[in-house]
């Protein structure tokens, strides 16, 4: 897989935002990937069947250009990604600012993740009681650093042929 290619973010004028992706000199996906990898958790937002968001923390990975994660499939969660799989994914930081978007898709082959996660946190999840695991390949990403955003925002986009 390629590096996503940068492009202008989609912010209003208001905010002082350059309208090219000149950020991306400043802060390349690979700063981005850096995070992603180094992430204790991850923030997954979803949509609920009356259309209320829910976020909801994860432990999870960034393996092989996409975040991994298992859920209860009978979690709001996990019911909401089995009506929509449309996801939102973003780290705690305010300050370094790393947010995907993308699909949710279920994942069977399992033993790299089971192997990394377990590296990861010491211990390997149950997937024997209904957890499910997706990865989420991102479509768009957003990143920034806080203090310098209308320098360094930059829209992503994944070329997913």
């Amino acid at each position: 897989m390629s590096d996503p290619r940068p492009t202008a973010a989609r912010f209003d004028p208001s905010y002082g935002v350059a309208r090219d992706a000149s950020g991306a000199k400043r802060l390349p996906w690979s700063a981005a990937e850096a995070r992603l990898a180094a992430a204790r958790g991850y923030w997954v937002c979803t949509t609920r069947a009356d259309g209320r968001a829910h976020a909801m923390p994860v432990w999870g990975l960034w393996l092989d250009g996409a975040l991994w994660f298992g859920t209860a499939r009978a979690s709001v969660k996990g019911r909401n990604l089995a009506r929509s799989p449309e996801v939102t994914v973003h780290l705690g930081s305010v300050d370094e600012v790393v947010l995907l978007e993308g699909q949710a898709a279920e994942q069977h082959e399992l033993d790299d993740f089971l192997a990394a996660y377990e590296a990861k946190y010491g211990l390997r999840p149950p997937l024997d009681d209904g957890t499910v695991v997706y990865a989420v390949r991102p479509r768009t990403a957003l990143t920034w650093l806080e203090a310098d955003y209308t320098s360094t925002v930059v829209r992503w986009v994944f070329d997913r042929g």
